[in-house]
């Protein structure tokens, strides 16, 4: 299990290495930990391999076990504040209201726990050695992550905004502006980043999606998989629809999310 949590963390780092602009540059980011959650994030990190690390010499070594639970507490609390400051990259940006909610980072370990234990219970499985209390942990723990994500779709569905279009041109008036002609003739970052009215017309559909996927049928598989024989093929088919859940909740999470730049485009409210 160690081995494939590090690999994992490993695949994941390098790909957000490879999403900057400038990877080979990516070094400079852990300099900026004082003011920059992305910074923070990738030296709680690298902080999280050193125990880790050492319980997998511990263990392939057959060294002296009696320091493995002081550093497998460490290895979770580093684990966990990592995936909070990625959580805290986007609840940070102000400018998009969608991100700028403290349910956000709450989540994000929400979802870390509920699709690690799924991973972790499958592994058990193969093994044929899954407790009763780690199954029912992990319903507990995709229930939780359920009703923290209802609770901010209920958020963000019920904020209309607090700008609008005359405030973005800097007319004090409540009357309905429309600019004429676009401030640009081509699409920009912003307005691909931040602009999918595709993804915004299918929300609900998605949202369902997400809801049996990521959600409802990983319980039920692990409900009947802590009832039968067979919990393998279970928990493995529980993985997989959590898996195709994170991804479309994930492109979601950012396909809903307006800038709030989007004004100067003929956004009403942002």
């Amino acid at each position: 299990m160690l081995v494939v949590a590090l690999a994992l963390v490993t695949v994941g780092l390098l790909s957000s290495m490879l999403h900057l602009g400038h990877p080979e540059r990516a070094h400079r980011a852990f300099s900026q930990w004082r003011s920059s959650w992305l910074s923070r994030e990738g030296v709680a990190a690298i902080l999280t391999y050193i125990p880790a690390g050492l319980m997998g010499l511990i263990w392939l070594f057959d060294w002296d076990t009696k320091s493995l639970p002081l550093l497998a507490i460490l290895a979770a609390l580093g684990a966990s504040v990592t995936v909070y400051c990625t959580g805290m990259i986007y609840a940070s940006l102000r400018t998009i209201r969608h991100w700028n909610l403290a349910l956000v980072p709450v989540f994000y370990l929400a979802a870390a726990a509920a699709t690690g234990t799924l991973l972790f219970l499958l592994i058990l499985a193969i093994f044929d050695q899954v407790p009763l209390w780690v199954a029912i942990s992990g319903v507990g723990s995709l229930f939780v992550a359920l009703m923290i994500k209802r609770s901010y779709w209920y958020r963000i569905d019920r904020d209309k905004g607090n700008y609008t279009t005359a405030m973005a041109l800097g007319i004090e008036t409540e009357a309905k502006v429309r600019p004429l002609t676009p401030p640009h003739t081509m699409p920009n970052f912003v307005m691909r980043e931040m602009g999918f009215r595709v993804g915004r017309k299918h929300a609900t559909k998605l949202r369902r999606v997400t809801l049996a996927c990521l959600f409802i049928l990983p319980m039920l598989f692990v409900a009947l998989a802590m009832t039968m024989s067979w919990a393998q093929p279970l928990y493995t088919l529980a993985l997989i629809s959590a898996a195709i859940g994170i991804i479309v909740e994930r492109w979601l999470f950012f396909a809903e999310a307006e800038h709030v730049a989007m004004l100067y485009y003929g956004t009403d409210r942002a």
